[in-house]
């Protein structure tokens, strides 16, 4: 009985380390537009956030 708990334990282990990946789906024009979009309003936006910490370091 515990041999067999413990191979099932083993087969549960193994399948989680193992999962197959998820296939994504190409992305289409407007997706890749939106994507990039997206992270060049992230990186502007930690720009402008840096940008004002700065500034208000100096005024202290």
């Amino acid at each position: 009985m515990l041999r067999d708990q413990s191979s099932d334990r083993a087969k549960r282990e193994a399948d989680k380390a193992f999962k197959p990946v998820k296939a994504q789906k190409p992305m289409n024009d407007y997706a890749k537009a939106q994507h990039s979009f997206e992270q060049n309003r992230e990186r502007l936006k930690a720009e402008r956030l840096a940008r004002e910490a700065k500034q208000g370091s100096r005024s202290e």
